[in-house]
């Protein structure tokens, strides 16, 4: 008696469960072959898109987790388990962590935004965050940075991708722009005539646009030029550092003089 309303009992469960069972392990595989081609569909989309290497996996790896996770939520719905209570757990443990990496998230979606849009790439000389220097990496959660006295700079993106950011590479050509000055009383001409020909001495200084020399400012102790020349982006500090040092030298035997501060104190005496 017992072993028959088992086998009814077992009969019961299997007319109420058996086809929503089935159609969910239908559903199962028929959803496991739809997020394959789609991960598959995705890869390809990312490689004509020319996205950085870095990021492929990762992005591929995210969307196939939230389409599994989805398809997993519905094959239980299908058999019947209660999915309300579940959710909610869900969502409020995903809260909690939200709340709890809310700086580490803000990081991995500034990693995110640079490597897709690309503000600056491996080998640029940027300017962000305070400091000064070459990108050597540019990870998920922070951007490595090398400076000219090689130091090692770790830059969070999420400061990164949100601030504002100077990027010396991404032009072919930059222009040196020079403050010259001369003392009171010696020859303007004379001397626009001796920066122009120390210019055009220089052959990394590019004719086109023309070297810009002008007075820009009649200072408390000299005659300030204001001198602008326009180089391929490499050569920047080689024409920089190259043309302040060979004024130094020519000036002189010009007779023009490099002024210094000074202050003339004149002395009343009274009877």
């Amino acid at each position: 008696m017992n072993t028959e309303k088992i086998l009814e009992q077992l009969t019961q469960v299997g007319v109420e469960y058996g086809p929503k069972l089935i159609g969910a392990i239908v559903v199962l595989i028929i959803g496991a072959w739809v997020i394959k081609a789609l991960t598959r569909a995705i890869g390809k989309l990312m490689d004509k898109s020319k996205m950085d290497e870095s990021l492929k996996p990762f992005l591929k790896g995210l969307v196939g987790m939230l389409l599994k996770a989805l398809l997993f939520i519905s094959v239980l719905g299908m058999v019947g388990v209660e999915m309300t209570s579940f959710i909610a757990i869900l969502a409020a443990a995903g809260l909690a962590v939200g709340m709890a990496l809310s700086g580490t998230l803000q990081n991995f979606a500034g990693g995110v935004m640079i490597l897709i849009f690309k503000p600056f790439k491996i080998g640029d000389f940027i300017d962000a965050q305070g400091y000064l220097g070459v990108v050597k990496e540019i990870q998920i959660f922070n951007t490595i940075v090398t400076t000219p006295d090689n130091k090692t700079i770790i830059i969070p993106n999420g400061g990164l991708s949100n601030s504002s950011m100077t990027n010396y590479s991404t032009e072919e050509k930059r222009r040196v722009d020079w403050k010259i000055g001369i003392a009171y009383g010696d020859d303007v001409d004379k001397a626009k005539a001796v920066i122009k020909r120390l210019c055009d001495q220089d052959s990394r200084i590019l004719k086109d646009p023309e070297v810009f020399i002008a007075v820009s400012e009649l200072a408390d102790s000299s005659v300030n030029f204001a001198v602008r020349a326009w180089v391929n982006a490499p050569d920047y500090w080689g024409v920089f550092f190259a043309l302040n040092e060979n004024v130094y030298k020519t000036f002189g035997k010009e007779g023009l003089n490099i002024p210094f501060p000074q202050m003339d104190v004149h002395v009343h005496k009274n009877d």
